[in-house]
């Protein structure tokens, strides 16, 4: 919703402005149409040369980010805080290796089943899953798992920072694309200089519309995108980092509450369940099994 918002804001505001001044959209509606061929075909060809396949086919994806509600908020959070507290809980009454069943099929799981919303992120409960396996197995030093989660935490961030760096670059050559559409539209206007003042001036003005798009779309649209992608993408890593502190400070023998909470105070604000709402929540749950 906030990125229609924004869309229409951008677009709106401009081109009301334009026939404010007394522009013509006929001029644009003409000369639009090419300009965009141009400096499209340009930047996605620039693009696909710059990634590799795997990169262009995260980055297509990523902009279903641009029209999707946020993946995680409060009630999100509570699932996940809820599900981690049932799993500590669990291996505090009957041990480690009680949560054997839940981690190696997860779909199976009754307690996974009880969070849907948690069972739906798929590699978040793989994430979870593979340490909960390692300290079963017997790796119980809590720094070396912390280095260890922060790597592939890390290579989370660089996977998804990938796709953010591929989106600026082509908002950053949209520019400079523009002047390129611009000078082709120049070199037109030249071989019709013998035409009258009337006729030269549509062609230029055709012309500058291509500086005008390339600047336009790349300030007002494709590095927005980029931005907010990124900021989608950090939010989400947030969700790692909630399971991170909660495995750890489970494995340091902390009570499944005072794990649970050490998790929660990782949160953005805005997303961030309270205590009382968390300490409602786990005490409403079943016994664990």
């Amino acid at each position: 919703m906030t990125f229609l918002i924004g869309f229409l804001t951008v677009a709106g505001c401009t081109l009301v402005g334009y026939v404010l001044q007394g522009g013509h959209l006929s001029v644009l509606g003409k000369a639009a149409p090419l300009e965009i061929l141009i400096m499209g075909g340009t930047a996605i060809g620039g693009f696909i040369i710059a990634n590799p396949k795997v990169v262009i086919g995260r980055t297509v994806k990523a902009f279903k980010m641009l029209l999707q509600k946020p993946r995680y908020n409060k009630n999100s959070y509570i699932d996940l805080l809820s599900m981690m507290y049932q799993m500590f809980k669990l291996a505090k009454t009957k041990g480690m290796l009680a949560l054997e069943s839940h981690i190696e099929n997860p779909q199976e799981s009754s307690i996974f089943q009880a969070f849907p919303s948690v069972l739906n992120e798929h590699h978040a409960v793989v994430f979870f899953c593979d340490y909960v396996r390692l300290i079963t197995l017997g790796s119980d030093k809590p720094y070396e798992l912390e280095a260890l989660m922060d790597e592939e935490i890390d290579v989370h961030h660089s996977e998804g920072q990938a796709i953010v760096d591929a989106i600026n670059a082509v908002a950053d050559s949209l520019p400079a694309i523009g002047i390129v559409a611009a000078v082709l539209g120049v070199i037109h206007t030249m071989g019709a200089i013998t035409e009258p003042p009337e006729v030269l001036g549509r062609l230029i003005g055709g012309a500058l519309v291509g500086t005008f798009m390339g600047v336009w779309s790349g300030y007002g649209f494709v590095g927005p995108m980029a931005r907010s992608i990124d900021q989608t993408l950090k939010t989400e890593a947030k969700y790692y980092q909630c399971m991170k502190v909660g495995l750890l400070a489970n494995l340091q023998g902390f009570a499944p509450s005072i794990a649970v909470e050490y998790a929660r105070k990782t949160l953005l604000t805005d997303v961030r369940p309270t205590f009382t709402e968390v300490e409602e929540a786990t005490q409403a749950l079943p016994a664990p099994s």
